[in-house]
């Protein structure tokens, strides 16, 4: 496929990086990461072959949600650094091919943000219509807290003023009213403030949350929730036309397909990118099962996106590993095969764990997943320290398990900080994933250890067009175990096996296209196998095994000269 159709639409094929600062890279001993340190580490990324970095919330903060009670949306957190750190970073990420992007967090604010401090002076405050008041909870309002271990209601009342303000994550964090013409323009003007300092767009937390209109007295007569979000991505296209809009939406795929935009013009005019929710629980329903078909079955019932969007596929974010998709039947059989004991398990819906210990390590089980993750259609999104095969700290608080200081070296601190006895943003993990197991440096040159066959993957991914950008099929195999699906583009096409068994296997698939006899490459050894006439190929899997077979081109065959 050629380079200069594809340039544009950078996202398509990128490799998304989260990473929060404050467990990055402490660069001052304060044992805080910052800024400064993150950019120290930059060619960490590099090497890895990261294109795309996203900042959870860098913003100054109360720190009672990890960052996501905000206090000002137009500053760094003094911890972190200052704006000149910020800026000399995406410089930096810049110069070496790397774009950035940042968490959008503006469902709410900090309770202890100059907005809400205001707002709750007084009933007829400047900034009173900035939230969402009533002087009863209603009846017909939204349902549902996120955080049911801390909070058991949405509305929480305030004395000064006498009534209830909205918050569906925790009663620290009120939430904006969006239906404000006013807010509108603050959350433009926030994403062009950042934009003008070089961000590539953002990842826009909790988007169900923020178009949400119920409660609100005159809901029916507000603008369509999708228009506003519409808006909102011209705006961004206006202030930099390569930026992006990647959406927090977890719902089913026919409702989170509508947060793309217009599907009649193929194009999307919403959200670039969409969380593939969906494909991630099934993925693991399908490993804890050893079977395909619950995978297969998303992947054949996720909407194609349009075409100036795409899924963002993810083995697992920053959050617990949410498995709220599954019945309740289904939720039990992960929970009993990846994380059986309650410490493991979060708000009765997920798991507070990382991949490698959820397997007991075992390093095939662990390469399967990754190698779905980037070769299943969608821009994969890796969680800062999966390159490694970093564990989790169940002595953490909550969400805290998952995001404990990055591993670069041996050493008690894994090398984050070279402070003594500082305090840390959360404990570093211990035992067979600590770092003296676990870490960057000791990888950085084997091939074989986790971070050696992670580079392979997205080399790999990024050599092979067909599976960022190719028309997708899943395909029958004979055996339960294995998933087979083809990704295809004019005149090239990859099919690709998975096998979720603990067996070897040899899987008979039958592709209409390689009819003839077409000649197959291993993506990984270049190994070669050919199609029988009647376009049968019998591939051989090892347990837990995968392969990627590139199908030749003329120019590989050129007795085979029909396109798949």
């Amino acid at each position: 496929m050629r380079l200069t159709r594809t340039s544009d639409l950078w996202w398509k094929n990128a490799v998304v990086y989260c990473l929060d600062v404050e467990t990055y890279q402490d660069s001052d001993g304060d044992g805080t990461g910052d800024f400064a340190g993150l950019t120290q580490r930059i060619d960490h990324l590099v090497r890895l072959g990261v294109t795309c970095v996203w900042l959870m919330p860098f913003y100054p903060t109360r720190e009672r949600d990890d960052g996501y009670d905000i206090t000002d949306f137009y500053a760094v957190d003094p911890r972190l650094g200052t704006l000149g750190d910020f800026t000399e970073f995406v410089r930096t990420a810049r110069d070496r091919g790397i774009r950035v992007i940042a968490d959008l967090v503006v469902n709410h604010t900090s309770d202890h943000h100059p907005w809400f401090q205001d707002a709750r002076s007084s009933r007829t405050s400047k900034y009173r219509d900035w939230y969402v008041w009533c002087d009863s909870p209603p009846e017909d309002g939204p349902e549902g807290v996120v955080f049911p271990d801390v909070e058991k209601s949405v509305w929480e009342y305030d004395e000064t003023t006498e009534q209830y303000y909205l918050h569906r994550f925790y009663k620290q964090q009120p939430d904006l009213n969006v239906a404000n013409p006013a807010v509108r323009d603050e959350i433009a003007r926030i994403m062009g403030f950042w934009t003008q300092l070089g961000l590539s767009g953002f990842r826009v937390d909790a988007v169900p949350f923020l178009l949400e209109t119920d409660g609100q007295e005159d809901a029916d007569q507000l603008p369509d929730p999708h228009e506003y979000l519409a808006d909102l991505r011209s705006f961004l296209g206006r202030r930099s036309g390569d930026a992006v809009l990647l959406g927090e939406v977890n719902l089913p795929y026919p409702d989170t397909a509508k947060f793309f935009g217009d599907s009649e013009s193929s194009r999307g005019d919403e959200l670039t990118m969409c969380f593939d929710f969906i494909g991630m629980q099934q993925m693991y329903l399908s490993m804890a099962r050893g079977e395909a078909a619950p995978l297969a079955a998303a992947l054949r019932e996720r909407p194609a996106a349009p075409r100036d969007a795409h899924w963002a596929t993810f083995v697992r974010n920053h959050d617990e590993l949410t498995l709220d998709k599954l019945d309740d039947d289904e939720r039990a059989e992960v929970f009993a095969a990846f994380g059986p004991d309650k410490e493991m398990q979060l708000y009765d819906r997920g798991l507070r764990r990382r991949l490698p210990p959820m397997v007991d390590g075992d390093r095939r089980r662990v390469e399967l997943a990754y190698s779905l993750l980037f070769s299943l259609p969608g821009t994969p999104v890796l969680f800062y320290g999966e390159e490694i095969g970093m564990g989790e700290n169940l002595a953490a608080e909550g969400r805290q398990a998952v995001r404990t200081p990055m591993q670069w070296t041996p050493d008690k601190s894994g090398g984050f900080t070279a402070g003594e006895g500082v305090e840390l943003p959360n404990p570093v993990v211990t035992g067979t994933f600590g770092p003296t197991k676990v870490n960057a440096h000791d990888q950085a040159h084997d091939p074989d250890s986790p971070l050696g066959r992670m580079r392979t993957l997205i080399e790999r991914y990024r050599e092979t067009p067909e599976l960022a950008w190719g028309d997708y099929r899943v395909i029958d195999a004979d055996d339960p175990g294995v998933l087979v699906h083809l990704s295809s583009l004019e005149g090239g096409a990859v099919l690709v096996l998975h096998n979720f068994s603990e067996r070897s296997v040899t899987a008979s698939v039958d592709v209409p296209g390689l009819r003839g006899g077409r000649l197959l490459t291993d993506v990984f050894t270049g190994d070669t196998l050919k199609s029988a006439a009647a376009g049968l190929v019998d591939v051989a899997l090892d347990p837990y095994g995968y392969r990627w077979l590139r199908v030749n081109t003329p120019l590989d065959d050129p007795d085979r000269a029909t396109a798949v």
